[in-house]
């Protein structure tokens, strides 16, 4: 973001019914009417323990962020509901200064833990999420919100990714480090420009994979609905497996050898090791 237009972006902590109408309002923008949280239940959450932060370019609301308290059973942590920009303002690392303001606000709250879901095949969401913030992802969830009928989600099923983010403490990531010697859990080529998955390997050793996906998944869902639907079900197979056997997602980096490709990067977690931040 160039550094005049992130100067002049503003972050508050919203509280009115008015605020949070604003938010409404923008969140159907983003997604629909239909997927859009009554002010009702918002207004609740702020109430109670949760938060909403809004990111403003002038007066007007261009960005929010929402978080509510959240209960596992053993560990009290912070959940992060959603957090949506505006059509007009994306890539302008809007996302990625909600984030941070959410972390500050969940430290002074007492936080030590964030989690939140996201969509495996949105690469964008990957980078911030993985390899910028430091989360990482144990969880796999097959059709986690079953059919969202709006035009991000419509169609394919909705499994999701679920981050922890301790916010204590450095990430997992290797990022500095060679992956040139890691070895790839499914093979690819290209067909009619597209990335296209091949034959899988769900038996590697390795401490480390990686796993392929292509870049601009909504550009893919627009041009071969088919093949996105394949990537679905050929990473949800993969991550599926490894993950059930211990290994952890923990980095989104750029395949600087195939155009518009993606590799999350897997690492076995060795017995004993704990993510619980102490």
């Amino acid at each position: 973001m160039d550094n005049q237009v992130r100067s002049s972006i503003k972050i508050h902590n919203l509280q009115t019914a008015d605020e949070l109408e604003a938010v409404r309002k923008l969140e159907a923008l983003v997604w629909s009417v239909e997927e859009s949280v009554p002010v009702t239940q918002t207004l609740a959450a702020v109430k109670n323990g949760g938060f909403i932060l809004g990111a403003f370019l002038g007066d007007v609301l261009v960005g929010f962020q929402y978080s509510f308290p959240g209960f596992d059973g053993q560990k009290i942590y912070l959940y992060s509901h959603s957090l949506g920009i505006h059509p007009d303002c994306r890539r302008m690392g809007i996302g990625e200064m909600l984030k941070i303001a959410q972390k500050e606000t969940a430290l002074q709250k007492g936080h030590d833990l964030i989690k939140w879901t996201f969509d495996p095949l949105e690469t964008v969401n990957g980078n911030l999420n993985l390899h910028k913030l430091g989360g990482s992802c144990s969880v796999y969830i097959e059709d986690a919100y079953g059919e969202i009928p709006d035009e991000l989600n419509a169609g394919i099923p909705s499994d999701r990714f679920l981050v922890e983010w301790w916010i204590k403490r450095p990430g997992l990531s290797i990022s500095e480090g060679s992956v040139d010697d890691i070895p790839s859990t499914i093979q690819t080529g290209y067909r009619n420009d597209c990335l296209v998955p091949g034959q899988i390997d769900l038996n590697c050793k390795n401490t480390n994979l990686l796993v392929p996906v292509p870049g601009n998944f909504q550009e893919l869902k627009q041009k071969n609905f088919s093949l996105a639907l394949d990537w679905r079900e050929t990473t949800r197979m993969v991550f599926t497996n490894y993950i059930s056997q211990g290994w952890i997602v923990i980095d989104l980096l750029k395949n600087p050898q195939q155009q518009d490709s993606f590799y999350y990067l897997m690492e076995k977690r060795v017995q004993g090791d704990s993510t619980d931040g102490n």
